[in-house]
């Protein structure tokens, strides 16, 4: 019955795992030096799909790039080849597969408003009979997209093709009718020669399905009309059939199938707007139960509620916030306790958060506190005066686990991200850039235990000054992914997505 727990006692006993070294695999959209970046192209999600074989990313023009694993497919060579083979480190490798226009840009003319193109987020949903589903969404519109291979079909067996005439050397257009536009009806009967006795027998064209594939992309539905506010949030329910949709100060559950009704589930709009508080910023189904979720707010606290207790979940299961040190509040205390992402570990155990300095892993069955906090850029603690007037304390940085719930990864400035190991024990701390050499940043790790049992690492300095001088603003690393199953990592600096493994 406790398997679980003698799993984690001996792997807690044989100490946690080596740090890892991490290496580049593949840059696409690579930038040459100096070369401008159009705004239209600037990534703005990420995500990989259950499997880990597809990756889809979303910029701010409204597309969705998608990219397929190729490292998987068999090669032909037997089993005793591939052994005999030098032994290498084996990770993903991706090629792109297609892209499509998801969303556009429109107008609001109820509220004069204009709606911005730019994918949000992007949620893979199950496959069925070859055919890949996701979900994307901008400020107000989900879509449903199915993209799948399908066959060409072509036309063939005419008794005369008509693009041979002698006396022209390419096709004549055609109109509606299927004769030439400039020419008379009778041409035929001129222009090309006919055997004595005319044609014995008239073959009608064929539809013919050659063995060439196109890859099409079809928005099944549409779920529109439904947020005042500008969707920060969609995810899936573990049963395939639900998913959830959060802006600002509502949480919606809609059906898959059923794009013109969602239930409002959580809404946290007060009678009297000067009574608002708090927004939602971040918003995530248990990827186990389907009756549970997590939504994060401004304040920096998490909610778990249970959809089985009532309708409308004003009243949530448990309550996740740190405690405020006495002492240290300031101006900017609740604008950098705002989480801005929350994510699931894989076994629903635990929830990642991040807010604007740190990284906290909360454990569902504690909620006295996080069992862990990871400082991302502490040294920028004294520049929040700065990061406030050039409005990037209000940059919002996702997170991601590994599949193993082992490691925890989130962005940084300078195109940096941060890696830190979550298992008990571990010391592990790596600073990466995303470039072709993500090491070059590396600094020895220091961390420490405090009195609570609560590990806070990553509070060096790395690649700057004590003043984070050497910071750039304007490049920050705020998308990223974790693959499902392996040590690999995705994240975009601007137009380009780069992908490490270790």
């Amino acid at each position: 019955m406790n398997g679980g727990d003698d799993a984690a006692s001996s792997a807690a006993a044989s100490g946690p795992p080596p740090s890892l070294e991490w290496r580049f695999s593949q840059v696409f959209g690579e930038r040459t030096a100096g070369e401008e970046v159009h705004e239209v192209d600037i990534i703005s999600a990420i995500e990989f799909d259950k499997s880990g074989d597809h990756l889809a990313t979303g910029d701010r023009g409204g597309r969705v790039v998608l990219f397929e694993r190729t490292d998987t497919k068999d090669n032909g060579g037997s089993r005793r080849d591939a052994e005999q083979m030098d032994y290498t480190v084996r990770h993903p490798e991706f090629r792109y597969k297609t892209e499509f226009q998801s969303h556009e840009p429109e107008f609001d003319y109820l509220k004069s408003l204009e709606i911005e193109e730019k994918i949000n987020k992007i949620r893979w949903c199950q496959p069925a009979n070859g055919a890949l589903f996701l979900l994307s969404t901008n400020d107000k519109t989900i879509k449903y997209w199915k993209v799948q291979e399908k066959k060409i079909k072509k036309i063939s067996e005419m008794n005369i093709d008509p693009s041979k005439d002698p006396g022209s050397s390419s096709p004549l257009p055609l109109i509606a009718n299927g004769v030439h536009a400039d020419k008379p009806q009778d041409y035929l009967s001129k222009d090309f020669p006919f055997p004595p006795g005319g044609i014995p027998s008239l073959r009608l064209p064929l539809v013919v399905t050659s063995q060439e594939t196109n890859l099409v992309a079809r928005c099944r539905r549409v779920y529109a009309h439904a947020h005042d506010y500008h969707i920060n949030s969609i995810s899936n329910s573990s049963d395939g059939e639900t998913f959830i949709s959060a802006d600002d100060l509502r949480v919606n559950l809609w059906n898959l199938e059923v794009s013109n009704q969602s239930f409002n589930i959580v809404d946290v709009k007060p009678t009297n707007m000067e009574d608002l508080t708090e927004v939602i910023t971040s918003a995530e189904f248990h990827p186990i139960h389907c009756n549970m979720l997590a939504y994060s707010s401004s304040k920096g606290s998490i909610r778990l509620i249970d959809m089985r207790q009532s309708a409308l979940c004003d009243s949530h299961t448990k309550l996740f916030e740190e405690p405020e040190a006495p002492g240290s509040r300031s101006f900017f205390t609740e604008i950098i306790a705002s989480i801005s992402d929350i994510k699931f570990s894989k076994n629903g155990r635990y929830i990642l958060s991040r807010d604007y300095m740190t990284l906290k892993l909360w454990d569902i069955n504690m909620d006295s506190g996080p069992v862990a906090s990871y400082q991302v850029h502490e040294h920028l603690r004294p520049r929040l005066c700065d990061l406030y007037e050039n409005d990037s304390i209000f940059d919002k940085f996702e997170c991601c686990l590994s599949g193993d719930g082992s490691r925890v990864a989130t962005g940084s400035y300078s195109n940096l991200f941060r890696v830190f190991g979550a298992s008990q024990g571990s010391t592990e701390a790596a600073t990466l850039e995303a470039s072709k050499n993500p090491m070059r940043r590396q600094t020895p790790a220091r961390s420490s235990r405090s009195m609570t049992s609560v590990v806070r690492r990553g509070s060096e300095s790395p690649g700057s000054d004590a003043n984070g001088n050497a910071h750039d603003f304007t490049t920050k690393l705020l998308h990223m992914a974790w693959h499902p199953t392996e040590n690999s990592i995705a994240c975009a600096a601007a137009n380009s997505l780069y992908m490490y493994y270790g």
